[in-house]
């Protein structure tokens, strides 16, 4: 038998440390040569590391959760035959508190799980009769139950079986099916009171609360709302679904984003960047929106680069590319970075009005919310109008109340009258 120690490699230009997000084996396990290993999170991205060797795992450098240094070691391996010698490291860095093995000895060759193939399909579960998230109708024997790790590591830690449930939505598990099992017929701690847990903030989660501190410990926000009349922008839009053939179907993201690019012309000062340790603020010329996006791992904001210079269905296309990529976990890292301005939206959950948190260093964010039927005085009469609040937080080192209000008003003068979003 021979000790092989796998150091953290490289993941990344400039990367000095990364966070262990999730562990795919523990002490004892047996992996194979390529089987996974963990997944480590840079700034940048998210990189899975395999193992260059087949052995029994001795050693992990740590619980998920902790932040270890590039060069440090990340697992040890007792492999067959001579000692094999890890990969040279420059200046390798002390590796924090490990996890050892209680005993020497390997479990047996068959009790072992063996780590799932890079890159294999997963099985889609079948589609189950009935309503709710319950054991009965969940998936059928034999079948991959489709799950984040986040969601797997959640429901291993309170102990719900994912093959007995079904989800609510689409053919994965989100932590909303756990919450209802909880809730409605799965372990509870008492009659009508679901089970207390602890839960490590870890990985993306970690991350966004990290830069939602900091943006509201520099940031002074203000924000400032406007209703606006979408009825003639909606009849618009169904009128371009109605001819529009092999292109992609609009919805009203893309119509407000053009408008948003327009008015930017007039108001440069909000498409911009503030570094506040040099005292310098960036105006850029092209938009490059950021878009939060919702995932089982927490918000991202995928990068829609170039907004300016593309049509209304250029738009929709590459928004449904990005937002899959992110909620897939495939969005490359400069996806996901440099933003210029940022739009939030709830979508159908709608809400009345939104204080979105600026994404740091930009200097605004703005937040649409739904689009609902009400009741409107028009030139005397009262009529049912489509409405839509709009909500803007900006950074008001740079940004004043005056110059966001009339940022607003000029673009909600584009979205009630809508040609003049496409006409110079």
């Amino acid at each position: 038998m021979a000790t092989y120690t796998f150091n953290l490699p490289d993941i990344g230009e400039g990367i000095a440390e990364a966070e262990i997000v999730a562990w795919h084996v523990k002490v004892g396990d047996r992996v194979e040569e390529d089987g996974r290993i963990a997944d480590m999170m840079t700034d940048k991205a998210t990189v899975e590391m395999e193992s260059p060797v087949s052995g029994v795992i001795r050693k992990v450098a740590g619980a998920e959760g902790d932040v270890i240094a590039i060069g440090s070691m990340l697992v040890e391996i007792e492999t067959e035959g001579e000692a094999v010698d890890a990969p040279a490291q420059e200046e390798a860095a002390p590796s924090p508190e490990v996890i050892e093995a209680e005993t020497p000895k390997a479990p047996p060759a068959e009790a072992a799980a063996p780590a799932p193939a890079p890159g294999a399909a997963p099985v889609v579960p079948k589609a189950a009769s009935g309503d709710g998230p319950l054991a009965s109708q969940g998936t059928e024997p034999g079948e991959k139950v489709l799950a984040s790790p986040v969601v797997r590591r959640r429901a291993r830690d309170l102990g719900i079986d994912l093959a007995k449930l079904r989800p609510a939505e689409g053919n994965r598990i989100r932590h909303a099916d756990l919450d209802a099992y909880l809730n409605y017929g799965g372990t509870r701690a008492g009659p009508g009171r679901a089970a207390d847990e602890e839960i490590r903030v870890i990985g993306m989660r970690k991350r966004i609360a990290q830069n939602m501190a900091e943006s509201k410990r520099h940031i002074p926000h203000f924000t400032y709302v406007e209703e606006i009349d979408v009825t003639k922008m909606e009849e618009m839009r169904t009128e371009m679904n109605e001819s529009r053939g092999s292109r992609p179907k609009l919805t009203a993201l893309p119509i407000l984003i053009a408008a948003i690019c327009k008015t930017l012309r007039e108001y440069p000062m909000l498409n911009a960047r503030y570094d506040d340790e040099a005292n310098v603020v960036t105006r850029f010329g092209a938009v490059h929106l950021g878009i939060a996006t919702q995932t089982d791992a927490g918000l991202m904001v995928p990068v829609l680069r170039g907004a300016e210079s593309l049509s209304v269905w250029d738009m929709a296309s590459e928004i449904a590319r990005l937002a899959e990529a992110a909620r897939s976990g495939k969005a490359k890292s400069e996806e996901l970075s440099g933003s210029t301005l940022t739009l939030t939206s709830l979508g159908p959950l709608g809400g009345i009005a939104t204080t979105p948190v600026i994404n740091r260093p930009e200097v605004a964010i703005i937040g649409p919310n739904k689009i609902v039927e009400r009741p409107m005085v028009v030139d005397g009469a009262v009529v049912i109008r489509k409405m839509m609040n709009l909500s803007i937080s900006c950074d008001h080192r740079v940004v004043d109340g005056y110059d966001a209000a009339s940022f607003v008003q000029a673009l909600k003068r584009r979205i009630e009258t809508p040609i003049y979003i496409f006409a110079d």
